[in-house]
C-alpha cells in the first residue's frame, strides 16, 4: 500500500535541466529518510543524493553542486533538481523511503541527456 511514483524525467541537452518529484503515500514521510538513486546501463545502482527527517543532505561527489534536493512534507513529496546536466547523468533514477529499516522503491523514471 506504500506507493512512490516519480515523475519529470525526459530528454534533455547537455547543459540542461529537469526537476524529478516522488509523491510518497508514506504517512510516516516527514519523519524518514528519503534518497534518489541512479542506474545507468551496465552500472551497479548508485546514492546519488539523501535528506534526512531535518532537512541535512547528501550528495555524491559526482553531482555536488549540480543537485539539489529537498523534501515538501505538507505534500509528502520528495524532489530532485539537476542542473547543468551531461550525457554521465543518463539513467533510471529511483525515489527511495526508508522506514524502520525497510526500504520502499518507486518505479524509476528515466533521464536521457543527449544532444
Amino acid at each position: 500500500q506504500v506507493q512512490l511514483v516519480e515523475s519529470g524525467g525526459g530528454l534533455v541537452q547537455p547543459g540542461g535541466s529537469l526537476r524529478l518529484s516522488c509523491a510518497a503515500s508514506l504517512i510516516t514521510f516527514s519523519i524518514n529518510e528519503a534518497a534518489w538513486y541512479r542506474q545507468a546501463p551496465g552500472k551497479l545502482r548508485e546514492l546519488v543524493a539523501s535528506i534526512s527527517r531535518r532537512g541535512t543532505t547528501n550528495y555524491a561527489d559526482s553531482v555536488k553542486s549540480r543537485f539539489t534536493i529537498s523534501r515538501d512534507n505538507a505534500q509528502n513529496t520528495l524532489y530532485l533538481q539537476m542542473n547543468s546536466l551531461n550525457t554521465e547523468d543518463t539513467a533510471v533514477y529511483y525515489c527511495n523511503i526508508r522506514r524502520n529499516f525497510v526500504n520502499y522503491w518507486g518505479q524509476g523514471t528515466q533521464v536521457t541527456v543527449s544532444s
